[in-house]
């Protein structure tokens, strides 16, 4: 998989990329990640990127020109452009599996008031991580990142992915390690009888119960 992230800052990415799991995924040829500054791209004598809004209102809009060009000069028949936005279709796991059967993604991170309205016909797919705000897509980004690489084949077990949060919709079960008594914290008994029914049975009434807890909107 190939993803380019059209950003204004970034440097912010640096050091996400260069540990861990992302790391590994780059280095073993998984995923191919490129950071685009988009204000190269601008045709402005001072490489100016955002321009006052029509009809007034504080703050500063991107304008469209430097992003066409960037997007236009990088996309494929095969590319899906995603915009981040808190206005777009709210990001989940399943989202999280299908973009990472793509071949091409485009992330378009936004800042200062947001888009141009006009910039957000390039988009196959607008997306918001949650309902709240932030200073810029950065985060946002780095978000669908690592959550769609660890689903590409070859980067972790299956087994670990199949078995996350979110996937049947409900929530992930407890895990313990050793010791088997720690401080009086005990681990369940079921975990150590070597019963795997039982086991089994136990996560998925804790799913149940975790989610009926912290997630009840998961259950309906």
């Amino acid at each position: 998989m190939k993803i380019d992230i059209l950003t204004l800052f970034p440097n912010m990415f640096d050091s996400f990329f260069k540990e861990s799991i992302i790391k590994r995924a780059i280095e073993n040829n998984k995923v191919e990640i490129n950071v685009i500054d988009f204000r190269e791209y601008s045709k402005d004598p001072h490489k100016k990127v955002d321009d006052t809004p029509y009809g007034g209102g504080a703050g500063m809009v991107l304008t469209c020109q430097p992003i066409f060009d960037c997007v236009n000069s990088i996309r494929t028949p095969e590319s899906k452009v995603i915009i981040l936005t808190p206005s777009g279709k709210l990001y989940k796991q399943e989202t999280a599996y299908d973009l990472s059967k793509e071949s091409h993604l485009i992330i378009i991170c936004g800042h200062y008031e947001g888009f141009d309205e006009r910039i957000l016909s390039l988009a196959d797919l607008q997306l918001s991580i949650g309902d709240y705000v932030l200073t810029g897509g950065e985060i946002p980004a780095l978000v669908l990142v690592d959550s769609i690489t660890r689903l590409i084949d070859g980067v972790i077990t299956k087994e670990s992915h199949e078995n996350d949060s979110f996937n049947n919709n409900l929530l992930d079960y407890p895990t313990y390690t050793k010791p088997a008594d720690y401080n009086g914290m005990k681990v369940p008994e079921v975990l150590i009888s070597g019963d795997h029914k039982k086991i089994d049975e136990y996560r998925k009434q804790e799913q149940i119960r975790k989610t009926k807890e912290n997630r009840p909107d998961l259950l309906k």
